[in-house]
């Protein structure tokens, strides 16, 4: 493999980073194959008959990277290029992002190989009930919850939830989160990920002694994540002064009028020619001397290439992955404070634990109390993290996983081995 496909493969920068925090947990090699191996990997074949009468076999990936601390947990994402590495890594981050925010649960992805957009809703909804059925004996409330990801939505989570209900004879509202509100959702968790960013970018400003209202934040990515993220950062103060999409960046030195750049995205298809802002090249917006860049949108943002070249003070990773393992050196030599994904994009998976609780008990939170909690939440393992980064004297990615791979190697300890 050569040296560029080495460093944007996930699976491989999740294994370095793994390795990494072991040697510095002393962990022995009992136990850094059990950490290391996905309990259970799924490959499965999804016969679908399209609208124009042809018959398609999609490939689909369910894959349960751990399970010692409870059910696996992980959203499920459809898109040509999703392969068997992806998934693995993706759901060995999720082990790591549930255990770093200490919640009862293990990790899980999923993946279909298709591209939606060619695809009738019709079509997605085949795609997705049989891909349902062929996972089914594997899912569950109380083995493996899946999730909205990239390119499925509450929608999406309906046909699951409804498939598996079907299939059970039960109403089963607990199988998936991220639902709609009116089959067992959450309030609050549409904006879960961004406000989580949201909360653990404000802490981070403190140790800098920067005031929120003062903080230039760069945003890359403007779906889900990174929209919210920029909305509820303006909300508070901060100056959100460019957004970086697929087509290009806009850029104000004062701060953008989010809710209205939304409008214009709405209205136009694109954030280009937005009044009030200049149209600037993704490099030159990525590039910006800001105090917070905000990358929020597919992995590998954040390269041996790019790394040299960014300038903030703090790197909040909204997306799974925005940094390759070799850049890590680069950044922590600059002494840039990385806020690591499977801290800083645990918010999603946090609300998604409530909703699955309000499931369970058949009751559900007013939105004021989700944020409350998820706050708490996402504020203390924040400190967590910087504590063991000033302890251990390692960067917060080495620290963020050395706490998981702790806690969850101390679980299996308290487990023992079943032979």
């Amino acid at each position: 493999m050569d040296h560029t496909s080495a460093e944007f493969n996930p699976w491989l920068n999740a294994a370095k980073r793994f390795e990494t925090a072991a040697d510095r947990l002393h962990l022995d090699d009992g136990m850094r194959k059990i950490l290391k191996t996905p309990a259970k990997e799924l490959t499965v074949a999804i016969p679908v008959m399209l609208d124009d009468g042809r018959i398609e076999v999609f490939t689909g990936y369910r894959v349960q990277h751990s399970i010692a601390r409870g059910p696996a947990k992980g959203g499920i994402r459809y898109a040509p290029d999703v392969s068997l590495d992806e998934v693995r890594a993706l759901a060995s981050w999720m082990t790591w992002k549930c255990a770093v925010v200490n919640l009862p649960y293990g990790g899980g992805k999923g993946g279909v190989i298709c591209d939606p957009s060619i695809l009738s809703d019709i079509e997605l909804e085949r795609i997705t009930r049989r891909y349902t059925s062929e996972i089914l004996d594997i899912i569950g409330p109380e083995k493996d919850i899946p999730a909205p990801d990239m390119n499925t939505n509450d929608r999406t989570m309906a046909w699951i939830m409804d498939t598996y209900s079907m299939h059970k004879r039960e109403t089963t509202t607990g199988v998936v989160t991220g639902k709609p509100l009116d089959l067992g959702g959450s309030r609050g968790r549409p904006e879960a990920t961004g406000r989580g960013c949201l909360y653990v970018t404000r802490e981070a400003l403190k140790q800098f002694g920067i005031p929120q209202t003062k903080a230039r934040v760069v945003v890359q990515g403007f779906g889900n994540v990174g929209g919210m993220g920029a909305r509820l950062m303006a909300k508070e103060g901060f100056k959100v002064v460019a957004i970086i999409e697929t087509d290009g960046a806009v850029y104000n030195e004062n701060g953008l009028d989010i809710e209205a750049l939304l409008q214009h995205r709405k209205a136009t298809g694109s954030i280009l020619d937005f009044d009030g802002a200049q149209n600037l090249s993704r490099e030159e917006a990525l590039f910006l001397e800001c105090d917070v860049l905000l990358p929020a949108a597919k992995e590998n943002v954040i390269t041996s290439e790019t790394a040299p070249k960014i300038n903030p003070k703090i790197v909040c990773e909204g997306a799974n992955g925005p940094t390759t393992a070799l850049a890590d050196k680069i950044l922590a030599d600059r002494g840039i404070f990385v806020i690591p994904d499977i801290l800083a994009n645990a918010g999603g998976v946090t609300v998604s634990y409530f909703e699955w609780v309000q499931d369970r008990q058949g009751y559900f939170w007013n939105e004021k109390l989700v944020n409350e909690r998820l706050e708490e939440i996402m504020v203390n393992s924040f400190y967590d993290v910087l504590r063991y980064s000033k302890e251990h004297k390692v960067e917060n990615r080495t620290a963020a996983y050395m706490l998981a791979l702790d806690r969850v190697a101390f679980a299996i300890k308290l487990r023992g081995i079943y032979a």
